[in-house]
């Protein structure tokens, strides 16, 4: 086992370094947690220097300058120092505090529903008499007058300072709202004044950015009140911000929200996921443009330079990080965890990136590894595989040098992972081959069946893949049962004296994505998420690995008969054990036994009942998806990982693990026209013409059964459908003929039909009938 397997190194997020105590006891490492506040010193500025330097354009008719000069004594050793004229008392905003940024942190979800802090008591409001009707009724009265001056005085007096804001948006001024379950503010009205905002004329919007400017610079001292998070929470949502000429402010939002304490983002954290899904999403891209921009700016001089600004960046993840975590607590999530993706960072160099973080970790420079959730799964992909290829070149290299030191002649084929099959006896060769080279796994594979000529030039490699997938998950084989209702493969929990074809499984995973070959294994997501729990295999090798909390919704991706039938034990109104006669017990049938498991000590004699139904199904759920297959699930784990070994696991998510494993089932059937290849053919040819007016009008499931005959798969390589490489050939025989497909080589053989009539005909018969013909 690599050291890396063994040891996660320094790099090693401190979210991960702390849950250690609460992944030895099985539970899921805690890879969604906030990451502290990145340093804004020099190491930051190393770590984000990137973009172009120049200055600061003037903002509107008040701000003037930028970084100029103040006296010493005003000095408060600020990253950026902002001159505002016509502001009195200007002072700089506070910098990152170091005891927030270090101190280690508690997770948002331990936190209790009401903190155990004092609750600091709220500032006496001022009265503000405009309601949201009053509101409305004055920018009705615009359209027929044209006097802004009712609307400029609630602008003006609204966002003046932040117990204006409270006093203007708060639903009852003289009610608290310390809860984490409402914000106590009139999201209705913030929507109505912030739509109307942009709408006004521009010393309106001036006033407004004038007094967000002044409370940004008020003096804190002291811990900060459940108003000042309100008065946070509403200039966060302002759409004024989405333009550049904003962002100097902004920014200083945005930094003394991320350094807010632990408790004070808890609130928020509760707090937008309560946003409506545009408004949230809103947020999101705001902050991800901020990103965008801040690294590749269209006008450099618009900002200052990025080393006078290194807190840009790591303010903007901090609090795209509250938002991601306040999105993975909605069931279903507000939107996508892909739309926290940043297409920006696929052009920054990722492996700079990573190895700041392997080698800082959380603690000088900021990376954006440190964000895992906003690198897309493509970049994701470039940094395995290129943390993977320098594996590989190392391991090889070591092999070369080894064979040079004792004096004996190099064979290229050390460098490679050559395995030496029968096609007979595929399994148990493949297990013994893969054995007896261990050491040899994070080399570049090359297959070879014994008796057959050949160079495998990418072809072998994917049928031996196909085949042994193919065999392994056949039902009559007994490693894995197929639920005809979700679709999926789940581990057999029949017990056995050897577990080595499960860590085969493992290691067949790992191969592919450390060879970039796409599987077509259907496993559900539970299991994604349990390979990575943990993402770095522990040093003591009685932790228990593949050990995650599963829930009714993990369960009825595999069982969803038996997951709906707990759900309506869960909400039966009745007596439960009067009418269900249950007890904390568990019934199998092993090669035709019925065996019996206490779900706890004494579970035979333990009945369910109203009172204890929610433990009996939470203790049922991780039987049949933890405990009942820990052997086999180990052994599959310790066989991915003895190959992918690797601190990148780190930055994924199980979904995106499973695209890696399996491709994406999204299909964009008109990229894979673009990307095509021809041989025999040209693209203008009247077959081809035919082929794709009838691919391209076929519905859904007609596609994918294209795609699969054709390529083992029906879903995308990560890189899309460009990376199938495909090819159509023409195959000179009668048009009586099916067309065939050579998946090895992502390859059609496509007779020259005469009619778009008869080309569909026989492509439809061909991809649906496909099952059971063999590998060509």
């Amino acid at each position: 086992m690599s050291e890396a397997g063994r040891v996660p190194s320094p790099a090693a997020p401190p979210e991960v370094a702390a849950a250690a105590p609460d992944e030895r006891k099985g539970k899921e490492p805690e890879r969604d947690k906030l990451p502290p506040i990145v340093s804004a010193g020099a190491g930051a500025a190393a770590g984000l220097d990137r973009g172009s330097k120049g200055q600061i354009s003037t903002f509107s008719s008040f701000i003037s300058t930028v970084n100029q000069k103040k006296e010493a004594a005003e000095n408060r050793s600020s990253p950026t120092h902002l001159v505002f004229p016509n502001i009195k008392n200007v002072r700089d905003l506070p910098p990152i505090c170091l005891d927030v940024r270090q101190k280690q942190r508690v997770s948002i979800d331990a936190l209790p529903s009401e903190m155990k802090a004092p609750v600091l008591p709220e500032s006496v409001l001022p009265n503000q008499p405009k309601t949201m009707k009053d509101f409305q009724e004055d920018i009705e009265k615009v359209k027929s007058s044209g006097d802004w001056k009712a609307v400029h005085d609630f602008y003006l007096a609204t966002f003046d300072s932040f117990p204006e804001l409270n006093a203007a948006f708060k639903k009852d001024a003289t009610a608290s709202f310390n809860t984490i379950e409402d914000s106590g503010i009139n999201a209705k009205f913030v929507n109505a004044v912030y739509d109307a905002l942009l709408n006004t004329p521009q010393d309106i919007q001036k006033t407004v950015l004038k007094g967000i400017i002044n409370s940004l610079l008020q003096e804190w001292k002291g811990p900060r009140t459940k108003d000042d998070l309100r008065a946070y929470f509403i200039l966060l949502q302002n759409p004024q911000f989405n333009n550049t000429s904003t962002y100097v402010i902004y920014a200083h939002l945005l930094r003394q929200i991320a350094t807010l304490v632990e408790a004070d983002h808890h609130f928020l954290v509760h707090w937008f996921k309560k946003l409506s899904q545009k408004r949230f999403k809103q947020l999101v891209e705001r902050l991800l443009q901020f990103i965008s921009l801040r690294l590749f700016p269209a006008k450099p001089e618009e900002f200052p330079p990025i080393t006078k600004c290194s807190w840009w960046i790591p303010s903007a993840s901090k609090v795209l990080a509250l938002l991601n975590t306040a999105n993975s607590l909605v069931h279903p999530p507000l939107i996508p965890y892909t739309d926290f993706y940043n297409s920006t960072l696929d052009h920054i160099d990722l492996m700079e990136e990573y190895h700041t973080w392997q080698s800082f970790g959380n603690s000088h420079r900021f990376s954006f590894c440190q964000y895992p959730f906003v690198i897309s799964i493509a970049a994701k992909k470039i940094i395995i595989q290129r943390d993977s290829e320098q594996q590989m070149i190392s391991i090889a290299r070591q092999s070369l040098v080894d064979k040079v030191s004792r004096r004996q002649r190099p064979d290229m084929n050390m460098l490679f992972l050559n395995m030496k099959v029968r096609r007979t006896h595929l399994v148990s060769d493949s297990l013994d081959e893969l054995t007896r080279k261990r050491a040899d796994l994070k080399k570049k594979l090359k297959v070879t069946f014994v008796g057959e000529a050949g160079l495998d030039m990418g072809g072998l490699t994917k049928e031996w893949f196909l085949l042994l997938i193919r065999q392994i998950f056949h039902p009559d084989y007994g490693m894995f049962t197929y639920h005809k209702d979700s679709h999926c493969h789940w581990f057999s929990s029949f017990k056995c004296d050897n577990y080595s074809e499960f860590r085969l499984v493992g290691i067949l995973m790992g191969l592919a994505v450390y060879n970039s070959i796409t599987l077509d294994i259907r496993f559900p997501p539970c299991c994604y998420k349990k390979l990575l729990s943990p993402p770095i295999i522990p040093s003591d090798q009685n932790i228990p690995v593949g050990i995650c909390s599963v829930t009714t919704d993990d369960l009825c991706q595999i069982m969803p008969e038996l997951a709906h039938g707990l759900s309506e034990l869960l909400s039966y109104e009745g007596n439960v054990e009067e009418d269900f006669f249950s007890t904390f017990q568990v019934f199998q049938e092993e090669f035709g036994i019925i065996k019996s498991y206490n779900l706890k000590p004494g579970g035979d004699k333990i009945p369910v009942t109203n009172q204890n139904r929610k433990e009996y199904v939470q203790l049922y759920i991780d039987f049949l998806l933890n405990k009942s297959i820990y052997k086999q699930f180990a052994a599959f784990y310790y066989g991915f990982h003895s190959v992918c070994a690797s601190n990148a696991l780190m930055l994924l998510r199980p979904e995106e693990v499973e695209i890696l494993v399996c491709g994406s089932p999204e299909l964009d059937m008109h990229a894979l026209q673009r990307s095509t290849q021809y041989d025999g053919y040209a693209k203008t040819d009247l077959t081809i013409r035919y082929f794709w007016d009838v691919v391209l009008g076929f519905p859904l499931d007609l596609q994918k059964k294209l795609l699969h005959f054709t390529t083992g798969s029906d879903r995308v390589p990560v890189g899309g459908m460009a990376d199938l490489n495909f090819k159509i050939s023409k195959n000179e025989t009668s048009t009586n003929w099916l067309p065939v497909a050579h998946t090895c080589f992502n390859q059609l053989c496509l007779p020259p039909y005469k009619s778009k009539k008869d080309l569909k005909q026989k492509l439809i018969i061909g991809i649906s009938n496909s099952e059971g013909f063999g590998l060509e």
